[in-house]
């Protein structure tokens, strides 16, 4: 069976999107790698395995298009009010918390923010599937 490991997206400032992973989701560098054309830098925390690898193209200096194909990096919080609270009091400027509810019940309650380069992460409360 396939274990997920890391996921990766392409940044422009690596200073800024590591700052940016830090302070929003408490991601701490595990590894750095520079090569002669590029720099793979993977985050994690102390809370599970899976990695963001962050990917710095040297030559690159215009942002990146995302295109039509992107859709979200999800992350899941003990309590949704108050994450939402601290992400917004780091000028993240994280979107209005919402619920989905299918068959009455509670399906999910959640935000997103965009980091420096624009990637969406889902921001979940933890309940049901998204445990």
């Amino acid at each position: 069976m396939a274990k997920a490991i890391h996921m990766m997206v392409r940044v422009l400032d690596e200073a800024k999107s590591v700052e940016f992973y830090r302070n929003v989701f408490g991601l701490e560098i595990e590894d750095r790698f520079e090569f002669d054309g590029f720099t793979l830098i993977y985050l994690k925390n102390p809370e599970n395995d899976f990695e963001v690898e962050l990917t710095v193209n040297h030559d690159q200096r215009e942002p990146y298009t995302h295109g039509d194909g992107y859709g979200h990096l999800a992350v899941s919080v003990d309590d949704i009010e108050s994450e939402h609270a601290r992400v917004s009091e780091l000028g993240v400027a994280p979107t209005p918390v919402k619920e989905f509810h299918r068959d009455g019940a509670l399906m999910a309650k959640f935000f997103f923010v965009q980091d420096p380069d624009g990637y969406k992460i889902e921001v979940l409360q933890r309940h049901g599937r998204y445990s």
